[in-house]
């Protein structure tokens, strides 16, 4: 059996209050409809067909290469939505499955079960849906005597004892796509919205002597659709929960799994140590055996194994095995630590390679520049690589010394083994085991304070 996957995602989301389309908001660092995208992935469809409307261009250009693409021209409903889809489905024998792009909780486990109850029961529609403790808001599903479907009720136009029902619609069916497109042509909006239901399909095919059944899934949180902030943080918080969990099973232990926040791609070796109000997002990549403490940020960076990272912020940084950092330092887009490297408080790396067993102490801007190995960096270094106009590069040598408060202005080169004393302004190459010295001689003026003003103030003899 072929299968075959709709995504509606035309809807503006007017209710988000917001300038971004709406599947397009980011849950754990991935957009709503790539996270529904991705689980639909893992059934192996056939072929995945996005329904887009007015923010076309910017949801096919997050599903580029993903999806194939229908589009509604006006909001019609969901009936209509998917009926945009004909010309690439129509004709096709198989299932298909129809899910909204503003749901981004469900699992590919749910999906594949779904697909497995709809051809063993032999289906022509099947309903995905669960227990909502309230279920104001959902569409209700009216079953008879014998549990068998007959169909489902929105909200705003149940009856009173329709409105009683916990059982709800998640919006996600599966039908055989064939009889889909055949019961869409008799879909009218006869209805308090003035839309064309999907939903109205059940009962069409029911009328039709076609069977019509419902599969009930255990966790009715995966249904969370989003449909304004509220919904959004609570999506977010359950889908935090899920990650840290996975991660824990894994063997990376959370001090507090509440307030750690790990985004979906993240990978994290087993051993490691989260502390909470740690922040881990995008393509990072952390070993195994490292310890990342309380107050750090880590962003689309490659750390290696038996790191610690302290208090500190990485934006595509790269820190090599034992390696450490902080507190309170930054690495910025472009900075590699090589092994065995220190960096200490107060430091900012950018665009940078700090060698192996380097060390950077403290209160030190480094930027543009190559450390070789075995380098001391003093306290209140800077390397000034900026000229007001053009940024230039800095190349210190393996095994050299450069003490408190250098300031080195590139372009310069110091070779291996040189040594550069303290408080001096480098603007020359310094030669290997050489020692530059860069600073005004220390002159002391005899007697100099009876000179001043203050010299006759009481309180300061």
């Amino acid at each position: 059996m072929k299968k075959f996957v709709v995504i509606l995602a035309a809807g503006k989301g007017t209710r988000m209050k917001s300038k971004l389309y709406k599947v397009l908001h980011k849950v754990c660092g991935k957009t709503m409809v790539e996270h529904v995208v991705d689980a639909a992935q893992g059934v192996k469809p056939d072929k995945i067909i996005t329904v887009v409307g007015g923010g076309a261009g910017k949801v096919e250009k997050v599903l580029s290469g993903k999806s194939e693409f229908a589009f509604q021209e006006k909001q019609l409903g969901t009936g209509d939505a998917v009926l945009t889809t004909k010309d690439i489905l129509g004709d096709k024998d198989g299932a298909t499955l129809v899910i909204t792009g503003d749901t981004p909780l469900f699992t590919t486990e749910t999906f594949q079960n779904l697909f497995a109850y709809h051809a063993k029961k032999g289906n022509a529609a099947t309903v995905l849906t669960a227990e909502a403790p309230d279920p104001h808001g959902y569409g209700r599903i009216i079953r008879d005597e014998q549990g068998n479907v007959l169909r489902i009720v929105e909200q705003k136009d149940g009856k009173p004892e329709e409105l009683e029902i916990k059982e709800i619609n998640t919006g996600v069916f599966c039908f055989d796509n064939k009889k889909l497109f055949e019961a869409l042509k008799h879909v009218d909006n006869d209805n308090a919205q003035g839309e064309y239901y999907l939903t109205d399909v059940l009962e069409i095919l029911r009328n039709k002597g076609e069977r019509v059944g419902a599969y009930k899934m255990p966790d009715f949180s995966e249904s969370l659709g989003v449909n304004d902030r509220i919904a959004l943080a609570q999506a977010t918080k359950i889908m935090q929960k899920r990650i840290n969990r996975n991660h824990m099973c894994d063997g990376v232990s959370f001090v507090d799994p509440t307030t750690a926040y790990i985004d979906s791609d993240v990978k994290i070796g087993n051993d490691t140590v989260i502390e909470g109000n740690v922040v881990i997002e995008g393509n990072t990549e952390i070993g195994s055996d490292c310890h990342i403490t309380s107050g750090s940020r880590i962003v689309d960076s490659k750390i290696g194994n038996n790191v610690t990272i302290t208090s500190s912020t990485l934006q595509e940084a790269e820190m090599d095995d034992d390696t450490d950092i902080g507190p309170n330092s930054h690495l910025r887009p472009n900075a590699v630590i090589r092994k065995g490297a220190h960096v200490g408080n107060f430091v900012e790396i950018k665009n940078s390679e700090i060698g192996e067993n380097t060390k950077v102490g403290h209160l030190t801007y480094v930027g543009d520049a190559t450390l070789g190995k075995d380098i001391n960096v003093g306290c209140g270094t800077i390397f000034s690589n900026y000229d007001g106009v053009k940024k230039f590069h800095t190349n210190v040598g393996d095994h050299s010394f450069v003490g408190a408060g250098v300031t080195l202005i590139a372009p310069i080169n110091v070779a291996d083994h040189s040594f550069i004393a303290a408080d001096s302004t480098i603007t020359k190459n310094v030669g290997k085991y050489d020692m530059a010295i860069a600073r005004g001689r220390q002159t002391n003026k005899p007697d100099y304070w009876h000179k001043l003003p203050l010299s006759h103030n009481k309180d300061w003899q």
